[in-house]
């Protein structure tokens, strides 16, 4: 299925165009690297609880993402406003589309399903297609990102990530986005 998004903002010194792509192989990119996360979550819950996911996605969620962008020849990434993980930063398109979610969030849209694409060019000329897909709170999330942490959880998480932002939300909430920059030829 074929989705336009108009985007009329600059995009920190790059021209944005309109883009009619289709994202059907952006959603699967996801939905692959997304899963294979998400799969070794589950079993690190089983085996150790929410200590030992947070130490999972500590050690294997980068690698998780640089095996994914390898296998495409894209860059996958995930980033949000409120970070746990500093390496994550969203860069000024990025974070644009973020506060586009959270105003559309707001303006009633599912959270679950917000999305956008479009052709940007960067500033050595090139352009690429970015695209970005909401990450919300399901109640699986709640144990290490929701607004009463077990005690020791807390202080993993300090341990792990001294500057975390990425706490207090509520079932529902935008939690971030994945974000696929694919270079076009």
């Amino acid at each position: 299925m074929k989705k336009t998004f108009i985007a009329l903002m600059c995009c920190s010194a790059s021209i944005c165009f309109a883009s009619d792509t289709d994202v059907a192989p952006f959603r699967e990119a996801i939905k692959a690297f997304g899963g294979n996360l998400k799969s070794k979550l589950e079993v690190a819950v089983k085996e150790g609880g929410s200590l030992k996911a947070i130490e999972i996605c500590n050690t294997e969620a980068m690698p998780i993402a640089e095996e994914h962008s390898q296998k495409l020849g894209w860059k996958i990434t995930r980033t949000s406003s409120k970070l746990r993980n500093s390496k994550n930063a969203p860069d000024a398109w990025e974070t644009q589309v973020l506060q586009q979610f959270e105003k559309r969030k707001a303006n009633g849209e599912d959270v679950t399903k917000l999305e956008h694409v479009e052709t940007v060019q960067n500033s050595d000329g090139s352009k690429a297609i970015r695209y970005m897909k909401s990450i919300f709170i399901s109640e699986g999330c709640l144990a290490c990102h929701g607004e009463d942490l077990k005690p020791e959880l807390a202080v993993k998480i300090k341990e792990l990530y001294p500057d975390d932002k990425a706490t207090g939300f509520k079932l529902g909430d935008l939690r971030g986005a994945f974000s696929i920059t694919q270079p076009v030829k």
